[in-house]
């Protein structure tokens, strides 16, 4: 009985989707019809963030601004609405009324608008009466037109596999997705300056090579067409970076990607990024002392704190 329940609501939710697709194409044939196609809006003169706006309010109040992003709320009104947007930094409120923007591009926005759709605006900042930095829409242009409908408000993403399988939708549900991809990509930068520093060689060593060589892992194997020969996809790094201390090349590191044609989980992937790095005339207890000033600095410089919340 229970399974059967379950059955009909995916039917039911699957119905819905499908209703709500059909009438945002619907939305976007007339958006073309009267010569608002947005997918030829190819460009936007962008000029602020969220983010920045609301560090900075004072020096941002009553100055015309303009934001692109992804509206994520809507509050329809008489005569005058409010929304959000989220842009690269964060969201932003903004207030739109039929004064500023016309009827015809009211109604519009009333009408033809969807949560998920990507919006230009510009105009000024103010803050409301509840205090909120917002920003007083005096344009306002859909950039493009969200043709499926985002997860629910409240309950979001909860699907681990669907967060893995649509990390684009995860990363416009989730801000804390979006702040570990960046501090992912500090990590990568910081770690490249310190070995820079340190006198290390970033280098790029062969992805696909002719046989099977390193560890026990098993390689994804491919085939090479002009040379009518079978390849194989690297499961590591180390023996080319070897090679290059064998060439008088003191000091190198690679961020490189590995492959292993093996079982996978949420915590294995079958490609993933390592950084090795080799130095000639020193031993394993100067590469751990190394290492160890690598997290202390790498750390230091991304979090501005050596204490970190790290798994709870």
């Amino acid at each position: 009985m229970q399974e059967n329940q379950v059955q009909t609501e995916e039917v039911q939710g699957e119905e819905q989707l499908i209703e709500q697709a059909r009438i945002r194409r619907e939305k976007l044939a007339k958006l073309v019809l009267e010569g608002k196609n947005p997918y030829e809006q190819v460009k936007y003169p962008v000029d602020a963030d969220s983010e920045t706006i609301k560090a900075n309010f004072e020096a941002y109040e009553g100055k015309t601004v303009a934001l692109a992003g992804r509206m994520m709320s809507r509050r329809i009104m008489g005569k005058a609405s409010f929304s959000h947007i989220a842009d690269k930094s964060g969201l932003m409120q903004i207030y739109v009324t039929r004064q500023d923007i016309g009827e015809e591009n009211y109604a519009s926005y009333k009408k033809d608008y969807d949560i998920g759709d990507i919006v230009g605006i510009k105009g000024f900042v103010f803050k409301t009466q509840t205090g909120e930095v917002t920003v007083h829409v005096t344009e306002l242009i859909m950039l493009s037109k969200s043709l499926l409908p985002l997860p629910e408000k409240y309950n979001g993403l909860q699907n681990q596999d669907l967060k893995y399988r649509l990390r684009h939708l995860d990363l416009i549900m989730n801000k804390d997705v979006r702040d570990t991809f960046r501090a992912r990509s500090r990590i990568l930068k910081e770690i490249r300056a310190y070995l820079d520093n340190r006198g290390y060689l970033e280098v790029d060593t062969p992805t696909l090579l002719p046989l099977e060589i390193g560890a026990d892992a098993r390689p994804f194997k491919t085939h090479h067409n002009a040379l009518d020969l079978d390849m194989y996809m690297r499961i590591e790094t180390e023996l080319f970076l070897k090679r290059l201390i064998v060439g008088g090349m003191d000091r190198v590191y690679e961020v490189g990607r590995i492959f292993r044609n093996e079982g996978m989980d949420a915590y294995h992937n079958p490609e993933f990024t390592t950084i090795e790095m080799y130095e000639a005339y020193s031993d394993y207890f100067d590469m751990m002392d190394m290492i160890e000033d690598l997290y202390k600095t790498v750390t230091q410089n991304v979090c501005g704190t050596l204490d970190i919340t790290y798994q709870g």
